[in-house]
C-alpha cells in the first residue's frame, strides 16, 4: 500500500499549472483538502463576499477533482491540527501546498511544521505570483520598497516559467477521510441575501480561463479603456486571480500572445507581485500605516454618531457625489468595483470625510469578492499617503472633475438610477447644474470645504 500525499488547497483553487498538485500526483495517491479556518486569521477571517466566491469555486474545485476520479476533502477548524491529524491517521508522509504569505498562512505553516515532526514534512510551492515574493531584491540583497524599481526588476525575469498541465491522472487513496458537506458550511448570505447581483460571476478554474478569453480579446486596449468606467475597459481578473483559479503565469503568457504592446497589464500584474513583497516585509500593513507621522494624524472620532452617519452614506452610496456614489453602489450589487473608481471612492473617504483608512479597508474586506490582503492594504495606503510607496496626502483627488476627465457618465446612469434621465455635464453635478432629483442627497460635504479641511488636518502632524 502506498502512503497517500495531503494536497492543502488555500488561495490556489485549480488543477493546472498547480505545482503543488503536481509534485503530490507523481508520488502516488493525494488526498486533496480545503479547510475552512476562522481560528487561524482571527480577524483577518474571510469576509462575506469572499464566502460567496469560495462556495462557488469550492464546488467547481470538486467537480473538476471527480472528473479525475478523486474529490476535494472539506474541513472546518484549526488548519494545522486538522492536517497533522489526518496525516497521523492516514499514514501521509508528505503535504503538499503552494506558498502563502499572508501573516496568519506564514504562522499556521510554522505550526503545522511543528506538529508534524521528523517523520512528516511540509512541501511548500511556488505558483501564485510571478516570481516567489522576496525573490526580487537589489544588488545588495535587500527587498524594493517602492514599485517602480522592483518592477524593473521584476520584468528582467519575465517571462514566467511556461504554465504546467493539469495531471493526467490523480491516484486515490485506499481510504479517505472523513469530509463537510458545502451546505453545512452556510457561506450564502441568506439574511438579508444582498448577494443577488454576483450572477455577473461565474467562480472556478473553467470560468477563470472564459474570462481570460474575454479579455485577451481586447488587452491591446487595455491602456487607453482602463481608466474608463463606462466602458469594459478592465480585465475583471482580480477575483479569480485572488482565489487561485488561474495562475498569473498563465494569465501573462496569455496577455503576451496577442502580438501587440500590453506592458500596462503587465505592470497591474506586477503590483499583485508588489504587494505580496510588502506584507512580507511588514505583516501589520492591512492595520498599520507605514509612515509614522500618522500615528498623530486627526482623523475624526469614528465613535461619533454623525461620523458614523457620514460613514454609512460612504457605504450605501449617499454622498451626493455621483462618481463615488456609483462605485459605492457597483460594489454592493456586485462584490467588484472599477479600480479608478475604487481609488475615487477611497480617497473620498481618507480625505473628504477625514475618515481613517482602515476602516474603509475593513469595509472593502467585506464586501469585496477580490478581498487580498496584500492588495487591499497597499492600495488603501497608496490613496491615504501613508504607505511605504503612495501617493502624497497633499494630492486630493476632485471627485466631479474626475468623473468628467473619464466620462463616467453612462456609469453613474447606470449605478444611480436617480440620475438615470441626466445628460452630460449635468449627471457629473447635479447639484451645481441646478437640476439635483429630489430622491437623491446633497452634498454631504463641499469639495473645497474638505480639501481645505484634509489639508489643515494634515499641516499638524509632525513631519508633514
Amino acid at each position: 500500500m502506498t502512503a497517500p500525499a495531503i494536497l492543502w488547497f488555500r488561495r490556489d483553487l485549480r488543477l493546472s499549472d498547480q505545482a503543488a498538485l503536481s509534485a503530490a500526483a507523481s508520488a502516488g495517491p493525494v488526498i486533496p483538502i480545503y479547510i475552512l479556518d476562522d481560528e487561524t486569521p482571527k480577524h483577518r477571517k474571510m469576509g462575506a463576499a469572499s464566502r460567496w466566491w469560495l462556495r462557488h469555486s469550492l464546488e467547481s474545485l470538486d467537480a473538476s477533482l471527480r472528473a479525475k476520479r478523486s474529490r476535494l476533502i472539506l474541513r472546518r477548524g484549526n488548519s494545522a491540527t486538522i492536517l497533522a491529524d489526518i496525516a497521523r491517521k492516514l499514514g501521509a508522509k508528505e503535504i503538499h501546498a503552494l506558498h502563502h504569505y499572508e501573516p496568519w498562512w506564514r504562522n499556521a505553516e510554522t505550526a503545522l511544521r511543528e506538529k508534524l515532526g521528523d517523520d512528516r514534512e511540509l512541501v511548500l510551492h511556488d505558483g501564485n505570483y510571478l516570481a516567489p515574493p522576496g525573490s526580487v531584491t537589489t544588488g545588495s540583497g535587500d527587498p524594493y520598497k517602492i514599485y517602480t524599481p522592483f518592477w524593473k526588476a521584476l520584468r528582467e525575469r519575465m517571462p514566467p516559467p511556461e504554465p504546467q498541465r493539469t495531471p493526467q491522472q490523480i491516484d486515490a487513496p485506499d481510504q479517505w477521510p472523513a469530509s463537510d458537506g458545502l451546505d453545512d458550511w452556510d457561506l450564502l448570505p441568506n439574511n438579508p441575501d444582498w448577494a443577488g447581483g454576483f450572477d455577473v460571476w461565474t467562480p472556478g478554474e473553467e470560468g477563470a480561463r472564459a474570462a481570460v478569453d474575454d479579455f485577451v480579446d481586447h488587452a491591446t486596449r487595455y491602456d487607453e479603456r482602463r481608466n474608463l468606467p463606462s466602458v469594459e475597459g478592465t480585465s475583471r481578473l482580480s477575483p479569480h486571480l485572488h482565489f487561485g483559479e488561474v495562475s498569473p503565469a498563465y494569465v501573462w503568457h496569455r496577455v503576451s500572445g496577442v502580438g501587440r504592446e500590453v506592458t500596462t497589464y503587465q505592470k497591474e500584474l506586477a503590483w499583485r507581485d508588489y504587494a505580496q513583497n510588502a506584507i512580507l516585509q511588514f505583516p501589520k500593513y492591512g492595520s498599520e500605516s507605514y509612515r509614522d507621522q500618522f500615528a498623530d494624524f486627526p482623523w475624526r472620532d469614528f465613535r461619533s454618531s454623525a461620523v458614523r452617519d457620514e460613514f454609512d452614506a460612504w457605504c450605501r452610496g449617499r454622498t451626493g457625489y455621483p462618481i463615488v456614489d456609483a462605485g459605492m453602489r457597483e460594489l454592493w450589487a456586485t462584490g467588484w468595483v472599477h479600480n479608478r473608481v475604487r481609488m475615487i471612492a477611497a480617497s473620498f473617504l481618507v480625505k473628504h470625510l477625514l475618515i481613517d483608512w482602515r476602516e474603509g479597508e475593513r469595509w472593502f474586506w467585506d464586501t469585496l469578492v477580490d478581498a487580498d490582503y496584500a492588495s487591499n492594504a497597499t492600495n488603501w495606503q497608496w490613496v491615504a499617503g501613508t504607505g511605504v510607496d503612495s501617493n502624497m496626502f497633499v494630492r486630493i483627488m476632485a471627485p466631479l472633475s474626475q468623473s468628467e476627465k473619464f466620462d463616467a457618465g453612462d456609469y453613474i446612469r447606470q449605478w444611480v438610477p436617480e440620475l438615470a434621465d441626466l445628460d452630460d455635464p449635468y449627471v457629473h453635478d447635479p447639484g451645481q447644474h441646478g437640476c439635483l432629483p429630489a430622491t437623491y442627497p446633497a452634498k454631504i460635504i463641499g469639495h473645497r470645504e474638505a480639501r481645505q479641511r484634509a489639508l489643515d488636518a494634515y499641516a499638524g502632524i509632525k513631519g508633514s
